[in-house]
Formats: structure tokens, C-alpha cells, sequence
């Protein structure tokens, strides 16, 4: 077993569980910083070292505590909604002068100003993405049917809107029909996205001339910074997708993580949703 401890700084979702599953496959010992309000419970019954609660905001807790147990390699993984980062947050005083010296309030000037105060500290972030590179979207048509006409020219679309967005950091996913924008994702996150994207189509009713069926398209930022904010799907966002009437989804190979593996495949293809990942 490796003597170098990992830090675990975690979100909610299952990302954080697998990351924390896959160290200690490998043999190394996991200390976890869990975000009281965000990170699932069931992070104490992964067997990590050590499970360290902490709020949003508490910047010196985490160095404090990563450097007592001797971490000087440490990992995010998992989601904390846009919102609670700029409504819910109490910082201490390490956070508030970060927060204070910020040209831009959003999730890549804050998340890589703390990536920064961290290796000062001589804690070094390493890509979200290191030990689940098995579950990184592969290039290709994923699930049995690939898209059709009429949705690669919605995927084509999407793209262009979607890596305009993206590049402001507003969003990383848009929901087309017809080449038309019907949603775009903000601080809600994609499934909330996708879901007003079916809630909207059902509202313009039988007069409408767009086509029913929806296209998400879910790309990374230019130059995405793979040590934090990864997109991911899961098997949500296929039930989320098939309720709002949406039937193929394109992605960025190498860039997005299906944390469900292949249960999210066999997911889509049961909902005769297409699945496509492209280069970029």
C-alpha cells in the first residue's frame, strides 16, 4: 500500500464514491474533505482514511486539515451547484480574501484561484479524471442507433451554440429541435435543463411547427481544465432526456464522464435514444 495519502475534496454525486473506490483499489489511502452541503452520506462507507466534514467557504479548514494528515496530492470530484457557490457560502477569512480578488464571480475563476492557494500550500490538484479514465466518453456512435439526418444537423447547431456558451461559462449543454435553441443550461444543471427544455415544447402545443423531438448537446470548455468542472451525465439524464422527449444526445470524447459506465448505454438504448461522442 502507497504511504502517500490522496485528498479527496468532494461533491455530491456518485463521482466522488467511484474516485474514492478507485484509490483504494490501487492501494492508496483516501483522506476526504466532505462538503456538509453537498456530498452524499454514503462517502463514510467507502473506506476512506479519514472523513473530514466541512462547509462551503472554509478554505483554511481544508489546508489545515489536508496538511495534518500529510496530503500534498489531492483530487475534486463532484458537483457543487453553481448556486450554492455564490448564495450559500460563508467563507472564512482565507475564502473571503480569494472570493475579494476575483475579476469574474464563476466556477473557473473561483475553483482555479483555489487550485492556486492550494499549491502554495504545496498540495498540488491533479485532473479530476485520473482514476476513472475507463468511464471518459469514447469517440464514436455509443449505443445501437446512431443519429439521424435531422439530428446531426441539430447536433452541428448545438455545438456552435453550446462552445459559445461554454467559453463564458454560463453552460455547457444546449437543447435543440430543428436548429432551433429551446434551452440553454445556466446555474440549474443539465437534467433541470433538459427538463424545461420538454416543459416548453409541451407549451407551444399541436400548432407548432418545430419538430417534437429534442436534441442535447453537452460539449467542454475551451480548454477545459480537466482538474475540476468535467461535464458528466448518468443515468438521470437518460430518464430525464426521455421524459422531456428528447432522443439523442452528443458529447466531447475524452472530456465527458459516464458515471454509470455502461448502464447508462444500455439505458439509451433501451429509450431508443442515440448517444454520439466526437473529437474535438
Amino acid at each position: 500500500m502507497s504511504s502517500e495519502k490522496l485528498g479527496l475534496i468532494a461533491g455530491n454525486g456518485k463521482f466522488p464514491l467511484l474516485v474514492l473506490d478507485a484509490a483504494r483499489a490501487r492501494g492508496e489511502q483516501v483522506v476526504v474533505a466532505a462538503i456538509r452541503e453537498e456530498t452524499f452520506p454514503e462517502v463514510e462507507q467507502h473506506g476512506a482514511a479519514a472523513v473530514h466534514w466541512m462547509s462551503l467557504g472554509e478554505l483554511g479548514k481544508l489546508i489545515d486539515t489536508f496538511k495534518r494528515e500529510g496530503v500534498t496530492r489531492a483530487l475534486m470530484a463532484g458537483q457543487v451547484k453553481h448556486k450554492q457557490i455564490f448564495s450559500s457560502i460563508r467563507p472564512d477569512w482565507r475564502m473571503a480574501k480569494l472570493l475579494f480578488s476575483l475579476g469574474a464571480r464563476n466556477t473557473d475563476s473561483l475553483l482555479g484561484a483555489v487550485a492556486r492557494v492550494l499549491a502554495d500550500e504545496g498540495i498540488t490538484l491533479v485532473d479530476s479524471t485520473a482514476y476513472l479514465e475507463p468511464l471518459l466518453a469514447r469517440s464514436g456512435v455509443l449505443t445501437r442507433r446512431g443519429p439521424t439526418a435531422e439530428e446531426q444537423r441539430d447536433i452541428v447547431y448545438g455545438r456552435q451554440v453550446a462552445r459559445h456558451l461554454a467559453q463564458y461559462d454560463i453552460g455547457q449543454t444546449v437543447v435543440v429541435a430543428e436548429a432551433a435553441c429551446v434551452a440553454v443550461e445556466a446555474m440549474e444543471g443539465t437534467d433541470a435543463a433538459i427538463e424545461r427544455a420538454g416543459a416548453i415544447m409541451a407549451s407551444l402545443g399541436e400548432a407548432s411547427t418545430l419538430a417534437r423531438n429534442l436534441t442535447v448537446v453537452k460539449v467542454a470548455k475551451p480548454d477545459q481544465d480537466m482538474r475540476f468542472d468535467v461535464p458528466v451525465i448518468g443515468r438521470g439524464t437518460i430518464e430525464s432526456m426521455q421524459q422531456a422527449g428528447a432522443t439523442c444526445l452528443a458529447l466531447d470524447a475524452g472530456k465527458c464522464l459516464l458515471l454509470d459506465g455502461d448502464a447508462i448505454i444500455h439505458a439509451a438504448d433501451d429509450a431508443s435514444i442515440a448517444i454520439v461522442a466526437d473529437l474535438v
